[in-house]
């Protein structure tokens, strides 16, 4: 027996190392992982998908540029409307009635005095009539010295609310002084629809009166009566010498303002009413309301006597 150990057999040298084998499986297991599939699809990506990934690369950094260049057209395109509007209007009446402004003498005046006798409702109704009043004023041809007196209360708290911009209005007086403080007595004339006096001419040193109030009939006659109470003069308009109505001849307060400022620019009673009554008065032409009841009587007659020949 030989006291020699057998040698160890060497390993072979074609063998892989154990440590190359986990490292390759290693490298395959990142293979099959989402983030090496990116990496591998980019690396065999085609010309179309590059130039796809190329064309949405271009549009994100151009987002920028995209939104100035619409501003710039919205900008362009507003400018455009704004130089056409004001070219179509250089030869309207409108502008050249701006243009030949010629300011009138006369002051009328809306008295708000009667606002404890409304409902809120009917004040709100006041204050649209009242802002109606101001912007054709603002616009007439022969604007007036507008007043708004004994302003406060229900009012002057709705338009705070509702209309805060009144207290920048121009060419308006607005107080909460009475208008017997503010103007002289002898120029005061009221206008009111139950007066016997009737308006043929406007004096434009007077101071016309026209009473704030929405009622809807509840307190018939009382600027009538508050004219006679203190002493001043009142007047009607002479509606009923041109105008046939299917309606009371108590006109809205703005309504009564713009047949004033009608008047003052056309010199004809009849033409300022037809240019201002809405179309719910009823209102047509005196003359021609006259020849249309004797058509219809006449219709009627003739009616009755082919009725008799017949029986």
């Amino acid at each position: 027996m030989s006291s020699e150990m057998p040698a160890e057999n060497p390993l072979p040298t074609d063998v892989p190392d154990v440590e190359e084998k986990i490292n390759s499986n290693d490298n395959q297991v990142k293979k099959g992982e989402p983030g090496s599939d990116k990496a591998e699809s980019i690396g065999v990506m085609s010309k179309r998908q590059m130039k796809k990934l190329m064309k949405q690369k271009q549009w994100e950094e151009q987002r920028d540029l995209r939104r100035q260049r619409r501003k710039e057209k919205r900008q362009k395109r507003k400018l455009e409307r704004q130089y056409q509007l004001e070219s179509n209007n250089e030869g309207s009446d409108g502008k050249r009635i701006r243009r030949d402004v010629v300011p009138s003498t006369l002051r009328l005046i809306i008295d708000c005095s009667f606002d404890n006798l409304m409902v809120l409702k009917d004040v709100k109704k006041l204050h649209k009539q009242i802002q109606r009043c101001y912007a054709e004023n603002r616009k007439a041809l022969h604007p007036v010295q507008f007043y708004l007196t004994s302003h406060g209360g229900q009012l002057k708290n709705n338009m705070n609310e509702n209309d805060k911009g009144w207290v920048n209005w121009k060419d308006i007086h607005i107080s909460s002084e009475h208008y017997n403080e503010l103007m002289k007595k002898e120029d005061l004339v009221y206008l009111t629809s139950d007066s016997p006096d009737v308006l043929n001419e406007l004096d434009e040193t007077k101071a016309y009166v026209i009473g704030g109030l929405v009622d809807h009939n509840h307190h018939k006659g009382i600027t009538y009566k508050k004219a006679l109470q203190q002493g001043i003069g009142h007047v009607q308009l002479p509606l009923g010498n041109f105008v046939k109505m299917n309606s009371r001849k108590v006109l809205a307060v703005n309504h009564v303002f713009e047949i004033i400022l009608s008047y003052l620019e056309k010199r004809n009673w009849k033409e300022a009413f037809f240019s201002v009554l809405p179309p719910r008065k009823g209102a047509s032409p005196l003359g021609e309301a006259n020849d249309s009841s004797k058509c219809e009587l006449r219709e009627k007659e003739a009616g009755e006597d082919n009725s008799s020949d017949s029986d």
